[in-house]
């Protein structure tokens, strides 16, 4: 049985996933903003985190929230919502169907409960903190695997990261010795919840923020496995200042085994 906060954070991020899928018949019309250079947001990135803290705020008048697009509101009394109202923009404006909703709980750095939804396929992953993870409501655990050998991972190219570009590819072409695929989704939430499934076996990006990772992170360790930095440090992943940061997950043997690539390379010097 879903915890209350996680039932409420299931309703908004359906609801912000309808505002979603609204809008997906007039991608060529919708007004778009570069916060940055190759980082994009839509009108509809701010009208589905509008739609997310509405629905919060009535169960959680007290709460804080922490949103891509509107910042730090509120003083948190009760914790802290971290929303990613539309994680993937850039494959949203393409028509590219694979992005989601990213809902967590946070309470003193850590996250408490957390939700990720994808719209287009009707997933919702959801977890609390020592109650387990699940993928609609069933009961999901990472794989298995005991080593990079044939491994699938999962990547991204960040643009807050690019002039560490050539120790990430270092690693990629270190780790693609022995793992079958290197493949970047263009999600950092999805990516997680697929790790915390089993779909794929690990992940790994810097440039992350709060924001991005708060609920995967969370469904990664309830299902079983194990999060970390690049120098293999398990606290202090989520900042709530908004900072970047770098995450691998997977399960314990596979995430061991990244992370000493990672460092191996010279990826983990570059921070």
């Amino acid at each position: 049985m879903l915890k209350p906060a996680v039932n409420v954070m299931v309703k908004a991020a359906r609801q912000a996933g309808n505002v979603i899928l609204r809008n997906m018949a007039r991608l060529d019309s919708l007004k778009v903003v570069e916060k940055a250079r190759q980082d994009y947001a839509s009108e509809v990135d701010s009208m589905a985190e509008a739609e997310i803290i509405r629905e919060l705020r009535r169960a959680y008048p007290d709460a804080g929230f922490l949103g891509e697009e509107g910042g730090a509101i509120g003083k948190g009394r009760g914790g802290v919502f971290v929303i990613d109202p539309l994680d993937g923009t850039s494959n949203y404006l393409r028509g590219f169907p694979h992005f989601c909703v990213s809902i967590a709980l946070v309470e003193n750095g850590e996250p408490q409960h957390g939700v990720v939804y994808d719209p287009i396929r009707n997933d919702i992953f959801t977890a609390s903190r020592g109650s387990g993870a699940q993928l609609n409501d069933k009961k999901i655990r990472v794989a298995e695997r005991k080593d990079l050998e044939g491994a699938m991972l999962l990547t991204g190219y960040s643009p807050r990261e690019r002039e560490r570009l050539a120790p990430q590819l270092a690693t990629v072409a270190n780790v693609l010795t022995v793992a079958e695929d290197v493949r970047r989704s263009g999600s950092a939430a999805l990516d997680l919840a697929y790790v915390a499934c089993g779909r794929a076996d690990a992940y790994f990006e810097a440039g992350i923020k709060a924001w991005d990772v708060a609920a995967g992170l969370l469904l990664v360790r309830e299902a079983g496995g194990k999060v970390c930095d690049f120098r293999g440090g398990t606290s202090k992943l989520i900042d709530m200042s908004g900072r970047p940061g770098q995450i691998v997950a997977g399960n314990l043997k596979v995430v061991d085994d990244l992370q000493q690539r990672i460092v191996a390379t010279g990826y983990a010097a570059a921070f």
